[in-house]
C-alpha cells in the first residue's frame, strides 16, 4: 500500500516563512506535480524527496511507506560518504594525504604475497579516482574484481589486494592517453579498501570513525554500516541514513567542509573531491567517489555534482543556487531508476524555485 504525505507544510527558500507569507516563493505547482507523479506510479518506488537551499528545507516529502525517520539504504552513494571521511582523516592528520600508499597499510599482506611494483605503487587517490591499476571492473561481468566475485570470498580485502593488473586492449584507452591521466574503471572493491585504510590508520572500526569525525560533530545519530565477513567496514555501498542527515553532507560538501563553523573536512579536498579527476564510459566527470553528472537544468547543461547509488539514490549539491537535494528511492537494478531522479531534480525541484 502506496502511503503520501498530506499536505505539507512549504517553506520559502528566501525568508523560511509560508508560502503565504513570501514574496517569492517556490512555484507550488511544481513540487504538487512531483506529489501526482508519484502517486500516480509514473515515478516509481520513490522513497523521500527533499529540496533545501543555502542550508534551509523548502519541500521534504516521504512515500511508499517511509517517514522522516527511515533508514535508506543508499547504495553506492555511500561512496561519496567514505570519500568525505578520506578528507576529514586527512585533516586531522590520520592519513598524510591522498598519495599515500595503500599496500603500506596491509604489511601482513606483503609480506607473504609478492606484489606487482606497479600495485605496489597504488595511491589513496588512485583508489578514489577510480583508476586503480588492479584489474577489476563492475560493468565488466568477466573481470576478475567484479564486485560480485569479491562477495562471495571469505576475505575481501585479500581478494582484492591480490588482484592481477590491468591490461588494456588495443582498443582500450590507456592512462597516458586518457583526459586527466587516469582511465576510469568503477570499481567497488576501491572504496573497500579505503575503508580498511581508514581502519588500519586510525585504529578504529570504519562506523566508529564515521561517528566520530563526521555524524557525530553534524547531529547525525542514527545509521548503518555493513560489514565484509572478515569484518572490514564496507566503505563502498550500502549505508543506511534518514533522508535529513543525506542533505547534511551535502551541505557539508556545499559550505567547503565546514559545518557550524567547525572545519571538518578541509576545503581544498572538497574543492578536488568535485573537481574532475577522470571521465567515466557514459562522458560524466568523476571526482574523489562523487559524479560530475551532465544534466540538462532547464534549457542548459550544467555539471552537477553528487553522491549516486543503485536504484536511483542521490545527494545533488549545485553550488551556484546554494541547493541540495536528495533522492532516495528502492527501484534497484531497474534501469529507469536512475534517469527518473534526475528527472525530478531538472522537471520539478529546481524549475520550482524559478
Amino acid at each position: 500500500m502506496r502511503s503520501i504525505l498530506p499536505a505539507l507544510t512549504l517553506l520559502c527558500a528566501v525568508c523560511s516563512q509560508p508560502f503565504a507569507a513570501c514574496a517569492t516563493p517556490p512555484d507550488q505547482t511544481r513540487l504538487q506535480a512531483l506529489q501526482q507523479a508519484i502517486a500516480s506510479d509514473e515515478l516509481k518506488q520513490i522513497r523521500s524527496v527533499l529540496l533545501q537551499v543555502d542550508g534551509k528545507v523548502v519541500y521534504e516529502g516521504y512515500f511508499n511507506g517511509a517517514d522522516a525517520q527511515t533508514l535508506h539504504d543508499v547504495r553506492s552513494a555511500s561512496k561519496g560518504v567514505t570519500a568525505l571521511l578520506v578528507g576529514a582523516a586527512i585533516g586531522e592528520g590520520t592519513l598524510p594525504g591522498v598519495q599515500a600508499g595503500v599496500y603500506d597499510y596491509f604489511p601482513t599482506f606483503t609480506a607473504q604475497h609478492a606484489v606487482d611494483p606497479r600495485l605496489r605503487a597504488t595511491t589513496v587517490q588512485d583508489l578514489l579516482t577510480m583508476s586503480s591499476l588492479w584489474e577489476c571492473d563492475d560493468e565488466n561481468p568477466f573481470s576478475a574484481g567484479h564486485e560480485e566475485r569479491m562477495y562471495v570470498s571469505e576475505k575481501w580485502l585479500d581478494f582484492t589486494l591480490g588482484l592481477p593488473v590491468k591490461g588494456f586492449a588495443p582498443w582500450m584507452q590507456r592512462p597516458e592517453d586518457s583526459p586527466h591521466g587516469r582511465a576510469f574503471a568503477y570499481c567497488t572493491a576501491n572504496p573497500f579498501v579505503l575503508g580498511a585504510v581508514l581502519e588500519k590508520a586510525s585504529g578504529q572500526p570504519l562506523a566508529d570513525y564515521a561517528a566520530r569525525v563526521l555524524e557525530r560533530p553534524m547531529g547525525i545519530t542514527r545509521s548503518q554500516w555493513n560489514r565484509s565477513p572478515e569484518g572490514i567496514g564496507m566503505g563502498g555501498g550500502g549505508t543506511r541514513y534518514r533522508t535529513q542527515d543525506l542533505a547534511r553532507f551535502g551541505q557539508l560538501v556545499l559550505d567547503g567542509g565546514r559545518w557550524q563553523g567547525r572545519q571538518l573536512v578541509p576545503k581544498d579536498y572538497i574543492e578536488a573531491m568535485v573537481r574532475p579527476q577522470t571521465s567515466t564510459s557514459d562522458g560524466s566527470d568523476y571526482g574523489y567517489q562523487w559524479w560530475g553528472l551532465k544534466l540538462d537544468v532547464q534549457g542548459s547543461p550544467r555539471t552537477v555534482w553528487a553522491m549516486s547509488g543503485n536504484g536511483g539514490n542521490y545527494v545533488f549539491v549545485l553550488p551556484e543556487q546554494r541547493v541540495v537535494a536528495v533522492v532516495t528511492s528502492q527501484a534497484f537494478n531497474r534501469n529507469f531508476a536512475h534517469p527518473q531522479s534526475r528527472r525530478i531534480l531538472t522537471e520539478f525541484l529546481l524549475p520550482a524555485l524559478r
